[in-house]
């Protein structure tokens, strides 16, 4: 995700441009500018062979992602261009099927529901693959990622695991995996009779992120390449909080039916092999997520 507008001082609002973990709900799209578009390198003829031929014909794909999640996906400083790790790597892949590609910046929360209607031909937005979300989408998985907590340098906030969140306030992105983490654990909490957490949902990425540096939250969870990415960006206004967890696949989210999920797949795989996926990762410092074996549909829970 994704994927801050009002101002909380420039070192922290040029970085804390951020997404979250996958989503699914069905509210009006924002699906509007900034986009970017790519040109396409040589093709590989075999992997292009395997793109069905609406998409061929078509010549670009329309990619939905949620522009606030750097490093993996964000507005560049011209104001309008998508890029990241994301943006990279789905325009490397197009590339390997002779195809463009076309980066909406989209609400998170509608992106799946919009691949589900037809409005998008992929989604690529730090997308966690759960098997929740395969009922509606395919993925191809290409990143591990867990979650992170993080807070203002000059917090306390005696959180070191998900266990400890009783009796705090959290910021998390709505429609994200740390939500569903979220209150997860506020239930185990009333359950043991303890404190609830107070649990903050924001429709991006960038209020998440102002609800902290305002001191609205205590903390706030998100995925653990944007976390440390906003740490060594922020100049030492933010903090990475105790030790990240759940590590679970990234997936680029297809269509179900489309036939395109084999191309992707086959693509990404190229790309492995020619060693352009991971000069894409270490561009942007992520490449400890790093995987070996991308899948269809690998997710883990």
């Amino acid at each position: 995700m994704s994927k801050l507008v009002a101002r909380i001082g420039a070192p922290v609002l040029a970085v804390l441009a951020m997404a979250g973990c996958g989503s699914s709900s069905s509210s009006t799209s924002t699906s509007t500018p900034p986009t970017s578009s790519t040109s396409t390198p040589s093709a590989n003829a075999a992997i292009a062979g395997q793109v069905p031929a609406a998409i061929k014909s078509k010549g670009t794909l329309n990619v939905a992602t949620e522009a606030q999640y750097a490093p993996n996906e964000f507005i560049a400083p011209d104001g309008h261009t998508v890029i990241g790790m994301d943006a990279d790597l789905i325009s490397a892949i197009a590339a390997e099927m002779g195809l463009k590609t076309n980066l909406i910046n989209s609400n998170f929360e509608t992106i799946i529901p919009g691949l589900a209607a037809g409005r998008y031909d992929l989604g690529v937005s730090s997308f966690t693959d759960t098997k929740e979300r395969e009922k509606t989408v395919d993925f191809v998985t290409y990143y591990s990622a867990g979650i992170s907590f993080y807070a203002k340098t000059s917090a306390n906030t005696g959180v070191s695991k998900i266990s400890d969140l009783c009796g705090k306030t959290v910021a998390v992105e709505k429609g994200t995996t740390e939500l569903e983490e979220a209150t997860k654990q506020n239930g185990k909490c009333t359950k043991e009779g303890k404190k609830a957490v107070n649990v903050l949902s924001f429709p991006g990425q960038n209020p998440v992120n102002l609800a902290i540096a305002s001191g609205r939250a205590e903390l706030g969870m998100v995925d653990s390449p944007v976390a440390a990415y906003q740490i060594k960006k922020t100049g030492g206004q933010f903090k990475l909080i105790g030790e990240s967890y759940g590590f679970a696949p990234y997936g680029i989210a297809v269509p179900k039916n489309s036939g395109m999920a084999t191309p992707i797949l086959a693509a990404l795989k190229a790309l492995m092999a020619n060693g352009t996926y991971g000069q894409i990762l270490t561009k942007w410092g992520i490449q400890s997520g790093a995987i070996s074996t991308p899948k269809i549909n690998g997710a883990t829970s």
